[in-house]
């Protein structure tokens, strides 16, 4: 009779074991910027973290360009129905560092949960451009990248020059872009993509030279700015001259689209652009060899060139969500500083590996060794202690300023303006910005 009631009891366990609900796994939002082959693999990093555990699910929703996921994000938490984690691209990070009330910091969600996070552990430049003044990281560094120059080694060997040594200065960019253009090599010597970040931005960190006032914004929003400065101004007037001369051609407003099919098809032999361009230009360069190397730098500026600055973006997590998500988001944020999932990333996207850890490990894979030049941007962007000027800079709505200058940049190449006068005309422009800004987050 026993053995019959204990058979029952163990029966009813397994049918209600049977019958019984699965504990609900908490769904946590993350809204993206990253459509194309870039988007899939961020889906596939999202699942392999579901994948890993069974208590939460990361739930990647795509909203657009960086632009317009910061906007959604920003009307969304407005609404009190934003998502638990948003990337936002670096130029609004003094955006979100103004939205009071909005932003949980990193540093503090994961000293909340318990989750190990280390500072020490993530690339130095892409600390400190994330941080506030005291040092404390807000947002989880995840694709950062950094401008380099692209080159096209059959064009440097036509035109009589070493096809493994691109040039170091900007004289050299010049002698060689003439060399090239003389030589029928190609019809142009070099172009660029992004002008306010590679050759206004990442210059002025390159040559030590302060972007605006108040340590270039990281120390408050009562900041100037300072671009137009005599390294600024020549550097504007000769790609001016360069432009007249036919050995530069621009690549056009803001990411400059024109620029890469200018590479592309060997039309201008030297292409300036962000380091995680490097897997479209190995894709779509396929008539001659790609070769990679830093910016260059004005030697009577400057003798050794400073690190460059960061671009790509960071994921906030954002205040408002129901407190069970935020141990999952910093679960989350474990999982993609492992060195083997940052490492992965960074390996099939051109983006930097954001964290020391990850970029060891590429070595032991031998990565480096077997794509040459994979390693230029790293190097680059961690040469030396960032001073003031080369950690990065921080402005509200600078996607704005970014387009004023773009504009007067135009008006420059259209001999409308000199250098001076588009710059500090720039200026102007910025700082009402700046101003406007400033009135609104008071």
């Amino acid at each position: 009779m026993a053995n019959k009631v204990v058979t029952s009891v163990v029966a009813l366990a397994a049918s209600l074991a049977l019958t019984a609900p699965a504990l609900a796994v908490t769904e946590i939002q993350w809204w993206h910027a990253m459509g194309g082959e870039l988007g899939v693999k961020l889906e596939s990093i999202a699942k392999g973290f579901n994948e890993s555990q069974s208590d939460y699910k990361i739930v990647p929703v795509y909203k657009g360009s960086y632009p317009e996921t910061l906007t959604a994000a920003i009307a969304a938490f407005r609404a009190k129905q934003n998502p638990a984690i948003v990337q936002v691209f670096e130029v609004g990070t003094g955006t979100m560092m103004a939205a009071k009330g909005a932003v949980y910091p990193v540093y503090k969600l994961m000293a909340d949960h318990n989750e190990p996070f280390d500072s020490k552990s993530y690339l130095a430049p892409v600390v400190g451009y994330y941080s506030d003044t005291q040092g404390n990281i807000l947002s989880l560094p995840f694709n950062s990248s950094t401008p380099i120059m692209y080159y096209n080694k059959d064009a440097f060997e036509k035109a009589g020059l070493d096809r493994n040594t691109p040039p170091k200065t900007w004289a050299e960019v010049e002698s060689f872009s003439k060399k090239i253009k003389e030589s029928g090599a190609a019809k142009c010597g070099f172009t660029t993509g992004w002008v306010s970040w590679v050759q206004l931005e990442n210059f002025s960190a390159l040559h030590d030279k302060p972007y605006g006032t108040l340590e270039n914004g990281f120390g408050g929003l009562g900041t100037q700015f300072q671009f137009n400065g005599d390294a600024q101004i020549k550097h504007f007037a000769n790609l001016k001259k360069w432009s007249d001369e036919g050995i530069f051609q621009y690549g056009g407003p803001v990411g400059g689209n024109d620029a890469p099919p200018k590479f592309y098809s060997g039309e201008c032999a030297i292409y300036f652009n962000s380091s995680a361009s490097r897997a479209g230009v190995v894709a779509n360069a396929k008539t001659f060899a790609v070769g990679f190397a830093p910016l260059p730098y004005y030697d009577d500026v400057i003798k050794e060139p400073k690190n460059s600055i960061i671009g790509g973006a960071t994921l906030w997590a954002l205040q408002g969500r129901p407190a069970e998500e935020y141990k999952g988001v910093a679960k989350f944020f474990s999982y993609l500083s492992k060195p083997e999932v940052q490492a992965d990333w960074h390996q099939f996207t051109g983006y930097l590996p954001i964290t020391y850890a990850a970029y060891e490990l590429g070595k032991t894979q031998g990565y480096y060794e077997k794509n040459p030049g994979s390693d230029i941007a790293i190097n680059q962007i961690t040469r030396g202690e960032p001073s003031v000027n080369s950690k990065g800079i921080r402005f509200g709505n600078l996607a704005q300023v970014r387009d004023v200058i773009d504009s007067e940049f135009e008006a420059l190449l259209a001999g409308k303006k000199s250098a001076k006068e588009a710059l500090d005309a720039a200026v102007v422009g910025g700082n009402r910005i700046l101003r406007d800004f400033e009135a609104a987050n008071k």
